[in-house]
């Protein structure tokens, strides 16, 4: 085996996280390029050797041997010449020698919007209708019936119970994933699941427990007869480790475990001491298993996996108060998962419209948050580079210039998920002037229905969930784990369709650059990119590369398909998490 499973006793562990709730922090916002291939040294008599040897050879291989020295000259002067323009347009000193920035490279928007306002507001075009929105349709095929509940690999026959225990860390959806693969693995191993336990972590700072965030006793029985769920290991197993679950020795598990490495190195150690515990277990299997493996994937996140009734009572009131508060579209409504936070802004080190005050704050923020990690020796910070890349979180102003593009007019009404935004009151008066029916949880509950919400961040964005997972429309605009998950359970409800909004970043922020341009062509660019997402948000990759962004929680269908229930028109909140 490549991999090899180190018991470790004794070991508490603290798991590295994202940056905010929901999203992928895990995924720097710059890039690091290697350096090209250092120019061979030249010496005289090694040269004159070269010579004497290529009049030896036949006058072919001489000029292949010339083509080939050229070429390697060109993969050193090349790289370097295109590092040399993008610090030349994109760095300080760009102004200095008379450079144009490269278009999208510099936060404009606030200009652009300033310009197009008053062809925006004499716009008279009709709008478009949110029920009219996607107009691509899934055309479903009959469903194979689900696979049996026996879906251990049977490698033995039934012994004593065994014992699966994960310690799940991250936000809201990190944890979503673990538990759900949890489930999966404890059915792979032929094992009981307890509950898992949730790490706290400095990140999210929520110190809530599975049962704060889930209906326990929903989760066991949805499960029943797959795989055995228990609030907590038996009294019998607890003595032999002291009550002590810190007492259990802990396997360290390589990231995307495939199958045989469980059957071949966990499996043993697992019968041999009747229980073990995997910590971290973020991503710890592989997302290529058996189908009757995946089922299980399915079953924990599609039906087992349920909101607490204090998280699903109150995310049933704020559905109904939204969806009466669109009675102008017919219940209908758009929702923006804005990732425009002081953290999110500060760790994609993009520059907007804050000039050196914004910078410096930014950098005290970094600093404070994550070290000296960006000024590590040999990194490079080009924000230009990032915006022109699409790595720059969207701006309150651009997701609005973008909707209204589009073709959703002011009388849309607009469910905004997100933390504390950056400059909330600067950045947010564009889009409410765009927008005035734009609705926050803060706004459609009461002080004193969000009190015992208030300081736990993963039961919020429960709450920001389930109003984007009941709206007609989602739109996306920073990536991570949250529109992950929501579009592949928007796709499970939906018939197969995401019906989600994934703006082209790269291109929209040189559109957004250009001055020139006219309200009416701004439009046709985001037109197209309305068609672009309804057309790619019922597609199903032919080949799954297993990724977070392609795998069974993002496309559930074909997988998870024997779950669906065509039947229903309506999404009940209560019903899915």
């Amino acid at each position: 085996m490549g991999m090899k499973a180190k018991p470790h006793h004794h070991h508490h562990y603290n798991g590295n996280g994202g940056v905010g709730g929901g999203g992928n922090g895990s995924e720097s916002s710059s890039s690091t390029s290697p350096s090209p291939p250092p120019s061979p040294r030249r010496h005289s008599s090694t040269l004159s050797h070269c010579r004497r040897k290529f009049r030896s050879k036949p006058i072919s291989v001489v000029a292949g041997f010339l083509l080939l020295r050229r070429f390697l000259r060109l993969l050193v002067v090349l790289p370097l010449l295109y590092v040399s323009g993008l610090i030349m347009c994109v760095g300080p000193f760009s102004g200095l020698v008379g450079h144009t920035p490269l278009p999208g490279s510099v936060y404009r928007s606030h200009e652009m919007f300033e310009l197009l306002w008053p062809h925006i507001q004499a716009d008279n075009s009709t709008p478009i209708e949110l029920s009219s929105v996607w107009r691509y349709r899934r055309k479903l095929k009959e469903q194979k019936p689900c696979p049996p509940s026996t879906a251990g690999l049977q490698l033995e026959s039934p012994g004593p119970s065994v014992y699966l225990i994960v310690e799940v860390n991250g936000g809201l959806n990190q944890q979503r994933s673990a538990i759900c693969n949890a489930v999966a693995l404890a059915g792979l191993l032929n094992a009981i699941l307890v509950i898992p336990n949730f790490e706290f972590h400095n990140v999210w700072r929520d110190p809530s427990t599975f049962g704060d965030i889930y209906d326990e006793d929903h989760f066991i029985a949805a499960l029943e007869g797959h795989v055995k769920v228990v609030k907590e290991l038996p009294e019998m197993v607890l003595e032999r480790y002291d009550h002590s679950i810190a007492n259990i020795p802990t396997l360290r598990v390589q990231a995307w475990a495939p199958v045989r490495y469980y059957k071949g190195e966990v499996y043993p150690i697992l019968q041999r001491q009747g229980v073990i515990r995997i910590a971290p277990f973020a991503n710890r299997l592989a997302m290529n298993v058996p189908p009757s493996i995946q089922h299980l994937r399915c079953l924990a996140n599609y039906e087992a996996l349920k909101f607490s009734s204090p998280i699903s009572n109150l995310a049933r009131k704020l559905v109904e108060r939204m969806t009466e508060m669109s009675s102008r579209t017919g219940g209908k409504y758009v929702s923006i998962h804005l990732r425009f936070e002081e953290d999110m802004v500060a760790f994609s080190c993009c520059l907007y419209d804050g000039g050196e005050a914004e910078n410096s704050e930014m950098n005290s923020i970094r600093q404070k948050g994550w070290g000296d990690k960006f000024k590590r020796k040999g990194r490079v910070t080009l924000p230009g580079l990032n915006r022109i890349d699409g790595k720059c979180p969207l701006t309150p102003l651009e997701v609005g210039m973008m909707l209204r593009g589009m073709g959703f007019d002011n009388s849309t009404s607009i469910y905004l998920a997100s933390g504390k935004i950056y400059w909330a009151e600067k950045h947010l008066a564009p889009l409410v002037k765009m927008f005035p029916y734009l609705h926050t949880k803060e706004s459609l509950a009461t002080p004193d229905e969000l009190a015992p919400f208030k300081g736990y961040s993963s039961r919020l964005a429960a709450l920001d969930y389930t109003v984007c997972l009941s709206s007609e429309v989602f739109v996306t605009t920073q990536g991570g784990n949250f529109p992950h998950f929501l579009m592949g359970h928007r796709r499970f409800l939906n018939g197969g369709h995401a019906k989600t909004i994934i703006p082209d970043k790269r291109k929209l922020v040189v559109l957004l650059h250009d001055m020139s341009i006219s309200w009416k062509d701004f439009k046709l660019e985001m037109e197209a990119m309305l068609t672009e997402s309804d057309r790619k948000g019922k597609i199903i990759p032919r080949v799954k590369k297993f990724t977070k962004k392609s795998s069974v929680y993002s496309y559930p269908l074909p997988d998870c398909g024997c779950l669906q229930k065509h039947n229903s028109t309506r999404i009940d909140p209560s019903a899915h998490s």
